[in-house]
């Protein structure tokens, strides 16, 4: 890996703090997302995935093969839990809480 894919890795996750501070998300990935928060949290892992998988390419065989697991639990976290997504549709007879 290129320092170049450490570099996205790094912007990924920085975009996806400044979706958590702010609140505030770009319309096209409002769109994506239920909430801010969940788009935050969904690029940030993305990104600190991205970062520590270039990383790991790096460092000795064992240490790259564990950033390489971790990597892939990041993403699967995040694209179990915080997947975009089309927003979930309410129908009239549920409630809100």
């Amino acid at each position: 890996m290129s320092t170049a894919t450490a570099l996205v890795g790094l912007v990924l996750a920085v975009f996806g703090v400044r979706m958590l501070v702010t609140g505030r998300v770009p319309a096209l990935l409002a769109r994506s997302f239920r909430t801010p928060r969940e788009a935050g949290l969904y690029h940030l892992l993305c990104g600190v995935a991205v970062l520590m998988f270039a990383v790991g390419t790096w460092l000795t065989d064992v240490a790259a093969m564990t950033a390489a697991v971790l990597s892939i639990g990041l993403v699967a976290v995040a694209g179990v839990w915080f997947r975009p997504g089309p927003h979930r549709r309410v129908s009239h007879t549920e409630h809100r809480d």
